[in-house]
């Protein structure tokens, strides 16, 4: 080594490095903060997040709307852990409804993009002001997603919200039905719309409107046990086995995250009760968390957005007396071969209709397809009738 050439400190060796690796990977290489966004995973901002007795005065501070929110610190810290889990880049969480924001402090820490729908303007006011102190990881947009794209003429008021609207400023374009989730959401299902709810969705997604017309979508939901027990009872349980569970069980792969007792869960309700809705033939002293996540192979066979009405329909008359027989119902409507039809598709021919698998009403409609008997008016008549009956 030449004399008067002193060693470089551990700075210089580090901007020496940088320099030999600079032309090798074509100029300035990204920030780690930069890397980690593109992956899904944004650095802590080191939020605090509020305890439960903090997050109880927000709530009771903000008063009505009535709802339910997450309080405890423990129970988010779960909640975050499931809607983390797994590989690979992370989507955006939509997360609806937040109130006191316990959820929202603990996926902002632990480096998750989150966008917040939220409609009472105490709570909003709140977010916002976080919002603001972050670079560009929360998202507040205010909006109810219980009243998303509803059926209303002339202009949205909100907070009611479209779709199209959401997921535009959301940044979310669509994807082809067969790509990775584009987004995931995460709600507390209103209580007193629990079952109707289910169904709308039910209707969007076999549609592939609203928010399933940007790819599928993935829901992780808290809903009451007793719903989740019928959204995933089996052929045989004639007593819960419903049109509900056949559709979404042949729409979704239905995962149960965690199941957390309805005293965790925060209410404004000034009386201070839980209001836990009451069951005789199911357990429900839990709410579950849930996560639906649609089918890359739904649409194929013959199942079509276009057609899905139809589908919905003929899954809701068969299940209308789970203990009628399958062939009993195909003939009534005047299907001539209905006994060919269940012996090619290897069906029992005196199968009752509460024991049929989800997969198999699925086949039998699509080789229904071939028949004329789904073209006639009268059919489409009664499927008219049937979503008009829904009450959304």
């Amino acid at each position: 080594m030449r004399a008067g050439r002193a060693l470089p400190g551990a700075a210089g060796c580090g901007r020496l490095l940088a320099a030999g690796l600079r032309p090798l990977l074509g100029g300035p290489g990204p920030c780690w903060a930069t890397v980690r966004r593109a992956a899904g995973r944004w650095p802590s901002p080191g939020l605090r997040v509020p305890q439960a007795a903090e997050a109880e005065q927000l709530v009771l501070r903000a008063g009505g709307p009535w709802g339910r929110f997450i309080a405890c610190p423990q129970l988010a810290r779960t909640v975050q852990r499931c809607l983390q889990a797994g590989s690979g880049p992370q989507p955006v969480v939509l997360e609806c409804a937040p109130g006191p924001g316990v959820l929202t402090r603990t996926l902002l820490n632990a480096g998750v993009r989150v966008v917040a729908l939220e409609s009472h303007p105490a709570f909003l006011s709140k977010l916002q002001s976080l919002e603001n102190s972050l670079d560009g990881q929360l998202k507040v947009i205010y909006g109810d997603f219980f009243r998303l794209d509803p059926l209303v003429t002339g202009a949205v008021k909100p907070p009611a919200v479209c779709s199209d609207k959401l997921f535009e400023a959301m940044g979310i374009a669509a994807v082809p039905w067969r790509a990775d989730v584009p987004v995931k959401i995460f709600g507390i299902f209103p209580q007193r719309k629990e079952r109707n709810t289910l169904w709308r969705l039910l209707f969007i997604l076999y549609e592939c409107s609203s928010i399933y017309r940007y790819g599928r979508v993935e829901l992780n939901i808290f809903i009451s046990e007793k719903e989740y027990k019928v959204l995933t009872a089996k052929p045989g349980e004639l007593r819960i086995y419903q049109a509900l569970s056949v559709l979404w069980q042949a729409g979704c792969d239905i995962q149960l995250l965690h199941m957390e007792p309805w005293s965790s869960f925060l209410t404004n309700m000034k009386n201070g009760r839980l209001a836990i809705p009451k069951s005789t033939r199911l357990p429900n002293d839990h709410l579950c968390l849930v996560r639906l996540t649609p089918q890359q192979n739904l649409f194929t066979g013959g199942l079509k957005p276009a057609n899905s009405a139809t589908f919905i329909f003929m899954v809701k008359q068969c299940l209308t007396k789970p203990r009628s027989k399958l062939i009993d119902r195909l003939n009534s409507w005047s299907l001539d071969n209905a006994d060919k039809l269940l012996k090619a598709l290897e069906i029992p021919e005196y199968v009752e209709t509460g024991n049929v698998y989800p997969e198999d009403y699925k086949r039998l409609f699509c080789a229904l397809q071939n028949s004329s008997v789904f073209t006639e008016s009268w059919f489409h008549d009664e499927v008219l009738e049937s979503i008009r009956n829904i009450n959304l």
